[in-house]
């Protein structure tokens, strides 16, 4: 882990950049208050694991090969979502180990961190809570829980928030029934997976659920307002920002 750069490179993934700017905009908000310069690559696109997922690694690692080129600088790369950096970190030297870019493809993911793990093992973010008494719950993501292994760093910064308590749901562990894909091929098993974590939700009185993966929030969110429930689905950097301001 870098210890305070000057720059790092944002990865701002599919769903946010597309669907949910704002989250990406209050990542780099935050990332940009502790003085670090952000470069965002125009040129950047899909990591990769739509493709990769679903059994198709050559395609993938046409879309991988773009970010290679992309992220060619020897900053951090910082990824505000622990499926993605998944991939960035974990499949990129598979999906490269035999290929002429292998080397290359190592020394990128020895750069991948995910958002709050760099806030917090890097920058060593404080935090002064400047809102209202509240009540939150979180749902890991199967990707940050298991193959990042970061779900602590984010919750460390809920934890700071002086007028903010995280309640924690009965079935964290259990997946939303997202997995990309998945959710498409098996929409009867996904439904009914989301179902029951919607139920774990609701059951802790929160006001809003959070996650550092929009790919489960936007699935979590969809069932949420399928159910007429009012609790919104919210990434972390998003409630960060906001509670901050």
């Amino acid at each position: 882990m870098p210890t305070r750069p000057e720059k790092v490179y944002f990865f701002g993934t599919c769903l946010i950049d597309l669907c949910y700017p704002q989250a990406g905009m209050a990542g780099i908000e935050l990332l940009q208050r502790q003085g670090i310069q952000v470069v965002y690559p125009q040129s950047q696109s899909c990591c990769g694991q739509p493709a990769y997922n679903s059994g198709f690694p050559d395609e993938a690692r046409k879309v991988a090969r773009q970010q290679l080129k992309a992220f060619a600088k020897d900053y951090p790369i910082i990824i505000p979502s622990g499926s993605c950096g998944g991939m960035l970190k974990h499949h990129y030297p598979k999906l490269f180990a035999d290929q002429p870019e292998a080397a290359e493809a190592r020394r990128f993911a020895e750069r991948v961190f995910e958002w709050s793990e760099f806030l917090v093992k890097a920058l060593d973010l404080k935090l002064e809570d400047r809102g209202p008494p509240t009540k939150v719950t979180w749902h890991s993501s199967c990707s940050a829980l298991r193959e990042m292994k970061v779900i602590e760093y984010a919750k460390s910064l809920l934890r700071q928030l002086q007028n903010v308590e995280l309640i924690e749901l009965q079935r964290e562990r259990e997946c939303c029934g997202f997995g990309g894909s998945f959710s498409v091929k098996q929409a009867d098993i996904s439904s009914a997976m989301v179902a029951d974590k919607v139920a774990d939700i609701e059951q802790t009185g929160a006001a809003a659920v959070l996650s550092g993966d929009y790919g489960c929030l936007m699935h979590i969110g969809g069932a949420l307002k399928h159910r007429n429930s009012p609790i919104p689905a919210k990434h972390v950097a998003e409630f960060l920002l906001e509670r901050t301001q």
